[in-house]
């Protein structure tokens, strides 16, 4: 079926289109109906059926004779290791995982925080933690102790697992002294702490509260699954809060299971038994939904990447790891291929491998600026395709779904909605606005499978953030517009949308046409403050590498294209050139804190940030135009 009947169908009769979903999952017990809405505006999927996510990513193949399919390819430039795991190995290996978590105590609605690198392990310890029913919290790996201990305090786990280490490029990061720090700091202590020891640092044990992580498994009974209530949660996932105390995202296990499932072979278009990989982290929600889970519920084989995009050892990793392992679907951030781009600009790399078997690259997790998307496609040779989802719904809000027949591109649009989603921009008293005008983007409720019912403990703040604003809709965050077709631009977050001189603008319209100046490899737009009119606009430039013009001459250049694409409306007069970019660990760029700094303002730094050191240096640029004073 085409898109638009896919959507239409699901439009029709939202109960059926789901009940049908369900039926790929194996249920232990049949949920009587989909939605659940005696609540609303909180509402639940799937809630009196009994199923097991571990069941459904692991064991069902198995039990399909498909044991001998790899399952997770662990590929480490960082540490030079390879290695493949069966379903049948991953099958036996989480479930001594689970059987020695099980024997020290933890059961069914338990909190089991991860705290791991990206290793196949990471992947084994969600998984058993899924068989047990347990609910487990990954918190990226080589997060400050501060902002584990929150976490901690908030889930209140009784274990913790964790790795000795994390390998960065020529350097470790030591986590069990941050596991350690954590602990103490924290009002609440865990039970004990599972400790994966590397090669490259083994840490030492804490008496009477660490165990090894395969010492701790010796001898145990191996566990099964325990099925668990539809409207049971899977996993917390914070996410950052703007108040600093982060929001523990809930995932509920039917609908989780439901909605991964079905978008694998719609959105993303891959088979079973093919070789999905996104290049993310499991301390993020696209290495919960598409590292981990949503690939093997489906039967795929998934990448377990520990590397970076460039200087592993080269910009031509990526590519590398596609032709060895014959990835057929691709996913990653805007950010990785603004590196790769800025390292190798004429993408020379990419002709010392074959491939041919990637059929689509996949964009998510900020704006794919046009001129990085026709990058990818020029060098590339396949289809790039962008979509937009959150931490929140867990998975694609408007993508193009590449297994429902071919879709119109429209570069600088992530598409268009998903079942389930029904779009809406509004302005800002919750009315419809035109096609064509920026308003804020919300989703009608109730939303679909596998999205968050609310957050950990935190009902009113669930409602005061999502719901409130926009009664009867859930407020995505984000400022954009739809077009006569229906497809979506998402320009900023709500924050992001300036106001110059009475002219609601979005910085990520302007961010579109810096990234089009051919020495430019990255920027950002930001919104400072101005006593005339209101704010302008302030752009950040990082050059492509070997770019050896004058920095004046490329701020002219880039101030007369806004001008020229967007008009004098914009105001666009002030643009600095810089080496980087401050970011958070998943590449997100700190918009947010890059405003505080240029309006001389206090600010908590970001738990979240890749180097802080780089906000000394965006401080120094902005001194030089006036501004960061005090």
């Amino acid at each position: 079926m085409a898109y638009t009947d896919v959507y239409a169908a699901w439009q029709n009769d939202p109960e059926g289109f789901w009940m049908q979903a369900a039926q790929a999952i194996d249920w232990d017990r049949q949920p009587s109906r989909a939605l659940w809405d005696e609540n609303a505006p909180l509402y639940e999927w799937f809630a009196d059926g009994m199923v097991n996510t571990c069941w459904n990513a692991v064991d069902r193949h198995v039990a399909a004779g498909r044991g001998d399919q790899a399952a997770i390819i662990y590929d480490s430039p960082v540490t030079h290791t390879k290695q493949t795991i069966s379903y049948a190995e991953l099958k036996d290996r989480v479930a001594s995982l689970a059987g020695a978590l099980r024997a020290k105590g933890v059961e069914k609605g338990d909190r089991v925080i991860i705290y791991m690198p990206m290793v196949p392990e990471a992947l084994e310890a969600m998984l058993a933690c899924a068989r047990l029913g347990a609910i487990h919290s990954v918190v990226f790996g080589g997060f400050a102790s501060h902002e584990l201990a929150v976490r901690i305090d908030d889930a209140r786990p009784k274990c913790i697992i964790a790795a000795s280490c994390g390998i960065e490029p020529g350097r470790v990061v030591h986590y069990k002294p941050l596991l350690d720090g954590a602990i103490e700091a924290a009002a609440h202590k865990p039970d004990f702490c599972v400790i994966f020891q590397r090669e490259q640092e083994v840490a030492h044990l804490t008496e009477g509260r660490d165990v090894d992580w395969h010492a701790f498994q010796y001898g145990v009974t191996p566990a099964d699954c325990v099925p668990v209530e539809g409207n049971h949660p899977a996993y917390i996932l914070y996410t950052s809060g703007t108040t600093g105390q982060p929001k523990g995202v809930v995932r509920p296990t039917g609908g989780h299971l439901v909605a991964l499932n079905w978008s694998m072979k719609n959105i993303y278009g891959v088979e079973p038994g093919e070789v999905f990989w996104a290049a993310s982290d499991v301390g993020w929600v696209v290495g919960h939904s598409y590292i981990c889970y949503a690939p093997l519920i489906h039967g795929n084989t998934t990448v377990v990447f520990e590397g970076k995009p460039v200087g592993t050892p080269d910009a031509g990793t990526f590519w590398r790891v596609i032709a060895e392992h014959k990835v057929r679907a691709f996913f990653t951030a805007p950010t990785a291929f603004r590196a790769i781009k800025r390292d190798d600009p004429k993408g020379e790399l990419i002709a010392n491998y074959d491939i041919s078997n990637l059929h689509a690259l996949f964009l998510a997790g900020e704006r794919a600026d046009p001129d990085t998307v026709e990058w990818a496609r020029r060098v590339m040779g396949v289809p790039v395709y962008d979509h937009w989802w959150q931490t929140e719904t867990g998975w694609t809000i408007a993508g193009y779904p590449t297994g429902l027949g071919g879709m119109t591109v429209k570069v600088g649009s992530p598409g268009v909605p998903m079942p389930g989603y029904d779009v809406q921009i509004l302005d800002e008293a919750g009315h419809p606005v035109p096609a064509g005008t920026l308003g804020a983007i919300a989703v009608r409720l109730p939303l679909p499978p596998g999205t968050l019912p609310t957050l950990w403990n935190a009902e009113a703040r669930f409602r005061k953030s999502y719901l409130d604003h926009f009664p009867g809709f859930y407020e995505t965050g984000d400022a954009g517009y739809r077009d006569e077709d229906g497809y979506l631009y998402i320009m900023a977050r709500t924050d992001d949308v300036i106001n110059v001189a009475g002219h609601r603008l979005s910085t990520g319209g302007m961010e579109e046409v810096l990234a089009g100046h051919p020495d430019v490899a990255e920027c950002a737009v930001i919104g400072v403050t101005d006593e005339l009119k209101g704010q302008l606009p302030l752009g950040f430039l990082c050059l492509n590498k070997g770019c050896d013009r004058p920095h004046a001459d490329i701020v002219k250049e880039v101030v007369a294209r806004v001008r020229d694409q967007i008009g004098p409306v914009a105001a666009f007069k002030l643009a600095v050139v810089v080496d980087r970019l401050p970011k958070t660990r998943s590449g997100k760029i700190l918009r947010a804190t890059m405003v505080k700094i240029a309006d001389s303002e206090d600010f908590k730094m970001p738990a979240t940030i890749d180097d802080p050191a780089i906000l000394d240096e965006i401080r120094a640029a902005l001194q030089t135009l006036g501004y960061a004073r005090g």
